[in-house]
C-alpha cells in the first residue's frame, strides 16, 4: 500500500497511530517539494520566453554555440561572415541575458535545444 503511495506521488506515508508531528513534517516537506517545482517551472518558463525574443538566425546560432562549433564553423555552415556570428552571438547572449558560454550551454540542455537539427548537414 505505501509502494502505491509513493508511485502516485504521494510525500509521505504515515501509519498509524501517527503523532502530530509527524503530520506537521509530512505536509511541510510537501509544501517544500510544491514551492521548488513551482519555482524550476517558472525559471524555465522565464527561459523560454527569452528564447522566443530572438530572430530565427540567433536561434540557430545558439544551438550551434551549445553544440560546441566556433564562430568559424557556423559562419562556413550558413554562408556569412565569422563577424556577423559574432555579432548574433553576442545579441542572443544579451537578449538571454547569458554571461558565458558555459551558462548558455545549461541552458540550452534545460530548453532542451540540443535536439534541434544541426546546420549543415
Amino acid at each position: 500500500m505505501s509502494v502505491q503511495a509513493m508511485k502516485g506521488g504521494a510525500v509521505e506515508f504515515l501509519t498509524k497511530p501517527f503523532r502530530e508531528q509527524e503530520l506537521l513534517e509530512a505536509i511541510r516537506m510537501g509544501l517544500d517539494r510544491d514551492r521548488a517545482r513551482r519555482q524550476a517551472e517558472d525559471a524555465l518558463r522565464t527561459l523560454r520566453e527569452r528564447f522566443e525574443t530572438l530572430s530565427p538566425r540567433e536561434r540557430a546560432i545558439m544551438i550551434e554555440v551549445a553544440r560546441g562549433r566556433l564562430s568559424k564553423q557556423i559562419a562556413g555552415d550558413i554562408g556569412i561572415s565569422e563577424t556577423t556570428v559574432k555579432v548574433h552571438r553576442s545579441n542572443l547572449m544579451r537578449k538571454m541575458k547569458i554571461r558565458s558560454l558555459t551558462e548558455l550551454t545549461r541552458i540550452a540542455d534545460k530548453l532542451k535545444l540540443g535536439q534541434e537539427q544541426p546546420l549543415s548537414s
